[in-house]
């Protein structure tokens, strides 16, 4: 059981690494993370459907919540566990956001990319990863299994 538990710690250190590498090889570093978020939440304010929500949401705390953006983009990039964030629960309540809003969400996020990626493997890379983030949101949010339910479909 020893064993086990020090081998732990040398494992997630061998997966920070390799993500490191990987991300390294890809042209991503902090500084690419810290102007992605940046430039993306400069024109998430700016767009005239996802703006009005998200100012409605962080008026007053953008400042935080671009730090927290950083810190969650260095997480999943870097896998280094730094974010602790709940962003199922983040995004429960929020007003006027509903699932139409995720394409347009992901657009923005691709077009951002388009003009700042480092490479073609870092844009493919982040696209991915945001397509499962907001695949995951919009599942958690909105998702009723009982529209599923061949029971209550009409013909």
């Amino acid at each position: 059981m020893n064993n086990e538990i020090q081998g732990r710690p040398a494992h997630v250190a061998a997966i920070r690494e390799k993500a490191e590498a990987e991300m390294r090889a890809i042209g991503v570093d902090e500084a690419f993370i810290g102007r992605l978020v940046e430039t993306f939440y400069a024109r998430v304010l700016a767009h005239p459907d996802l703006g009005p929500v998200f100012d409605a949401r962080l008026s007053g705390r953008w400042p935080a919540h671009m730090e927290k953006m950083k810190s969650f983009w260095s997480a999943v990039a870097f896998r280094s566990g730094a974010y602790g964030g709940k962003p199922v629960q983040a995004h429960t309540g929020v007003a006027n956001l509903t699932p139409d809003l995720f394409p347009k969400w992901l657009s923005l996020f691709a077009a951002t990319l388009d003009d700042i990626a480092p490479t073609p493997e870092a844009k493919a890379w982040f696209m991915a990863t945001a397509e499962r983030i907001a695949k995951s949101l919009t599942l958690s949010l909105f998702y009723n299994p009982a529209l599923d339910d061949p029971t209550k479909k009409t013909g």
